[in-house]
């Protein structure tokens, strides 16, 4: 009898509230942590204790390799870090890093999703020494074609400005380089969506053009500038070095019996490299290239700029130029070899 009635006020010791007495501090649980401890931390103003501060080449290295940051601006900051570090340098010193260790950190670059990169690399690009660029001008064609070809539109119009910058600074390195007359010419058509197809079957013009991003027509404009440059660069006549007259008589011919001025002078031979094709040949003569041009992509382009016509404005100035600069130069060459 004791028994039970001792069980039930224990099972009501659960439910039951206390009485807190005044003056009492209420009883602490069992599982009570004390969390009355402070910590503390030493602030330093500067993360390097050393008292000599980092040498220009230094932070010159160091930003370089910010350029793989995974943050927009931080890739943004060191641009523009190493832009005024090289506008600054005197004229004759050369670059804390050669242009052969910037590129490879570079190039990837041109397909940065962010628009503040790409428009301060462009800056960067402009500054560095434009004699360091002719060398590099196949590995910057690779990454100037998969940014013309792009799906997104802001990259295809940094890599048309890129493309314009580089053809200003070593434009006969890029035309005559492997690959960069043929796979550039299918390039342009890809990007503004004229068919190279067969001659003899209906030409027509793609409906997703790429060349449609943009409003008022600017985009397609810029486009049609930059391939104009493209192709004075291929197919203009240049002028020569040496008069026929030979004004240096009795010496005659005297580049072709000169040390080179450029690296690897003898690469149109292929003497080590896999075999070529006719779209990764190297095509370091005019007569090449308007040869190729005429036979490949001749009809392609006139049928393309005849449609750009018109559409008038300055898209229709801009394809009426070209026009004529074909008519003029192709043409003309096309009666010589007759």
């Amino acid at each position: 009898m004791g028994s039970s009635v001792k069980k039930k006020k224990d099972k009501q010791k659960d439910f039951q509230k206390p009485k807190l007495r005044v003056g009492k501090t209420k009883p602490q649980a069992a599982n009570f942590t004390d969390t009355s401890f402070k910590s503390k931390a030493i602030l330093l103003n500067q993360q390097s204790l050393t008292t000599s501060a980092p040498s220009s080449l230094t932070q010159f290295t160091h930003h370089v390799s910010l350029l793989s940051s995974k943050s927009d601006g931080q890739r943004r900051d060191s641009l523009s870090y190493l832009t005024s570090a090289i506008a600054s340098r005197r004229i004759e010193s050369p670059l804390e890093q050669p242009v052969s260790v910037l590129l490879p950190k570079l190039l990837p670059l041109f397909l940065d999703g962010s628009n503040g990169v790409r428009n301060q690399l462009l800056k960067l690009l402009r500054v560095l020494p434009p004699a360091d660029i002719a060398a590099h001008g196949e590995k910057l064609l690779i990454y100037i074609r998969a940014g013309m070809t792009h799906l997104a539109a802001d990259i295809r119009i940094s890599a048309m400005d890129i493309l314009a910058w580089a053809l200003d600074v070593a434009g006969e390195a890029l035309v005559s380089g492997a690959g960069g007359w043929v796979k550039t010419l299918k390039c342009f058509l890809t990007m503004l969506g004229w068919s190279n197809g067969d001659t003899n079957a209906s030409w027509s013009t793609s409906s997703a053009s790429f060349s449609k991003a943009g409003s008022g027509g600017k985009t397609l404009t810029r486009n049609l500038n930059v391939l104009g440059l493209f192709l004075r660069t291929g197919l203009a006549k240049h002028d020569e070095n040496e008069s026929p007259e030979c004004p240096n008589f009795p010496l005659s011919h005297v580049p072709y019996h000169s040390l080179p001025k450029r690296s690897n002078c003898f690469a149109h031979l292929n003497l080590f490299g896999p075999t070529r094709d006719e779209e990764s040949e190297m095509y370091e003569d005019r007569e090449e290239r308007q040869k190729i041009f005429s036979g490949r992509f001749r009809q392609a382009y006139q049928r393309g700029l005849e449609s750009a016509k018109h559409e008038g404005g300055e898209v229709g100035r801009a394809a009426a130029s070209l026009t004529r600069f074909l008519s003029e130069t192709v043409d003309s060459h096309n009666l010589e070899d007759v």
